[in-house]
């Protein structure tokens, strides 16, 4: 082991919060000794029963963890919190909201709070998120509180990391409710309402609980639907209790799953012939696809590149080309891509965002690919440049919902 790993591990051994921090930034960086470190951590965790928190911006997650701090703490419990912030788009680091929120119990000696800015990675974790876990882990912590950034469906890879996934709902979700319950159904083993003291949570809880009867029970545990009001701690207890139950049924560190384990739960992949052949049998099918004058450059497993030449029928009233153009473009990607594994996948989330304008003669590429994949759900990337000189053009992130059922041809 190189000398400066081995000091570092033996200066954590010791609890020094200083030490604990300096590690966590380390990893953070992704040096060459971020990565030994992270590797001899890896070897060291597993102990830990990791939380993950996520919902909608604006359900109350840090609140809600404010208030589980203080309930996990009067039960004796060791705690760390991994809160992933949004970057700021002048430093690039984490923009601290979720920290302050969480002031009250910064400094006590049995809670660590770590902000790590996302640095624009999907999913609504950053990159080094599960270094940081199992840091904590290694050093002892009984519960490690991973909260996200709060940007929509795409979050799903929280169930990557954590024994157990709390989703947060705010009253009142109506039509958002069926618009997302596909991956509130696959990553939920706790369902909060949170703000009930609000009218329309008790219509939201009826809601999330029809949704769980159309939910394949795996195992034998059932997914409970808590109310909360975080900001006077109604409900805390009862979700203390839920998350615990749920350890004793699943365990702890099932993260750790080795990597053949992982792969096995995956979709099949199917032969590349039969796939690109259904999948561009559909794509020559597609009128709208005609319309704007879309070609597909490349097509494989999680993998799609099509082409656009801007005509005049995509420019807009400021003589750019239309932003919906763009999201066309990359939609389709996103399309091919995720349905590439043989069975009919129905996206149910999508962001993107505008770092270009584009002029009428110009042509975008659309490269599309995949970010993680579970055996319901898939997270996909599509980036948009102009040819021309590779400039980023736009950004786009979609989930989608495997299915089951086959295409038709």
């Amino acid at each position: 082991m190189p000398i400066r790993v081995d000091r570092l591990l033996r200066s954590i051994a010791s609890n020094s919060r200083s030490s604990i921090a300096r590690v966590a930034s380390i990893l953070e960086s992704n040096s060459d000794v971020g990565q030994e470190l992270a590797q001899v951590l890896e070897a060291r965790a597993g102990n830990s029963h990791v939380i993950g928190i996520t919902g909608a911006p604006g359900a109350g997650k840090s609140t809600l963890i404010s208030a589980m701090l203080g309930e996990l703490l009067e039960r004796g419990k060791r705690i760390a919190v991994v809160a992933v912030d949004p970057s700021s788009p002048i430093t690039g680091g984490a923009v601290l909201g979720d920290r302050v929120r969480m002031g009250q119990f910064g400094a006590h000696e049995n809670v660590f709070i770590r902000s790590i800015a996302s640095r624009g990675h999907l999913g609504g974790l950053s990159k080094t998120t599960g270094n940081v876990i199992n840091l904590f882990d290694a050093v002892g912590f009984d519960v490690i509180i991973v909260e996200t950034v709060g940007a929509g469906q795409s979050e799903v890879e929280i169930s990557q990391f954590a024994d157990t996934s709390i989703v947060v709902c705010p009253p009142g979700l109506g039509d958002d409710v069926q618009a997302s319950k596909a991956g509130i159904l696959e990553i939920a083993d706790v369902l909060v309402v949170n703000k009930s003291d609000l009218p329309l949570a008790e219509r939201t809880v009826r809601e999330l609980q029809e949704m769980l009867t159309l939910r394949k029970k795996t195992g034998s545990w059932t997914v409970p639907v808590i109310r909360t009001m975080a900001t006077a701690r109604g409900g805390i207890a009862d979700l203390a209790d839920a998350v615990q139950k749920h350890s004793e049924a699943v365990g702890k560190g099932t993260r750790m799953v080795s990597p053949k384990s992982a792969e096995a739960s995956k979709p099949a992949t199917p032969k590349n012939d039969e796939t690109e052949l259904a999948l561009m049998t559909f794509f020559a099918r597609d009128q709208y696809v005609k319309h704007n004058g879309i070609q597909c450059i490349s097509l494989s497993g999680g993998l799609a590149k099509l082409k656009m030449k801007v005509a005049e029928h995509h420019i807009n009233f400021n003589q750019r080309c239309h932003g919906g153009a763009i999201f066309t473009l990359a939609d389709t990607a996103f399309g091919l891509s995720c349905n590439s594994y043989g069975t009919i996948a129905a996206g149910i989330d999508v962001h993107i965002t505008y770092q270009q304008p584009v002029s009428v003669g110009e042509t975008l590429i659309a490269s599309a690919f995949e970010v993680s994949r579970s055996k319901k759900l898939c997270v996909y990337r599509v980036e948009v440049r102009r040819e021309e000189d590779g400039m980023l053009i736009s950004s786009f992130t979609g989930t989608a919902f495997f299915t089951g059922r086959p295409h038709v041809g």
